[in-house]
């Protein structure tokens, strides 16, 4: 595998960092250990968390230290691991990944910060969504919520930032933009993207065996669906 960092992150955790971009081929390596080292864990690895461009490993100190020699440091040891198995993960092809298709309404009742997007952009709210739905979109990372994806990158024609100030509640299924990155909200929440559609999809569900719908490495094209097939799907839910 390329190029590579280790981080100590206290003593129960390591940092492999592969680059401090955002960039889809240093993410393809992230996701790479990160199924590698899940689906072969060392003696006494915990979890794996991966981000944009790093993958956080952790560990249990006491179960390392009983099968190391005793001159030997846990985080020595931890280190020597990952550096005899990271040059030889072979990286994944594009077509491993999952594409998912992902209905929106773009119907100003669920898209409060459409017709905003669009003026300061200065296009219109049919060319944001034509723009938003264009693109396929790579997950690059989970988190802030559980089931949250945070996908990449849109067009610079509908690049805009953050709301100064944050919204108190952002309903589940509400499909923002913030500069390069566009997501889903699984659940409702505060939050400070700028909201331009709705999907009725259910992305995060605790009782399911796979809670969340996407996933680190998935591919996501969004496409644009009217009030009334929105509402059906939403009923289908309930």
């Amino acid at each position: 595998m390329n190029s590579y960092k280790l981080f100590s992150l206290g003593d129960q955790a390591i940092v492999v960092e592969f680059g401090n971009v955002i960039d889809e081929k240093v993410n393809d390596r992230v996701i790479t250990f990160f199924n590698y080292i899940n689906a072969n864990p060392f003696t006494g690895f915990i979890e794996a968390v991966p981000a944009y461009s790093t993958v956080t490993v952790f560990y249990n100190l006491g179960i390392i230290k009983k099968n190391i020699e005793v001159n030997e440091t846990v985080l020595t040891w931890v280190e020597n691991t990952l550096h005899h198995i990271l040059p030889f993960i072979k990286e994944i092809k594009e077509s491993e990944s999952r594409l998912i298709e992902i209905p929106v309404c773009y119907d100003d009742e669920y898209a409060p910060d459409l017709r905003w997007v669009a003026d300061i952009k200065g296009i219109t709210a049919e060319e944001v969504i034509q723009s938003h739905t264009s693109k396929t979109y790579r997950v690059y990372m989970m988190g802030f919520l559980p089931g949250f994806a945070y996908m990449g990158e849109v067009n610079d024609n509908i690049d805009v930032p953050r709301k100064t100030n944050p919204r108190i509640k952002i309903e589940a299924g509400s499909v923002g933009i913030a500069g390069k990155q566009t997501g889903i909200y699984p659940l409702a929440s505060p939050g400070g993207w700028q909201i331009i559609g709705r999907t009725a999809w259910r992305l995060f569900d605790p009782g399911k065996t796979e809670q969340s719908v996407l996933q680190s490495g998935d591919r996501v094209r969004f496409y644009p669906i009217s009030q009334e097939t929105y509402l059906a799907q939403l009923n289908g839910y309930k």
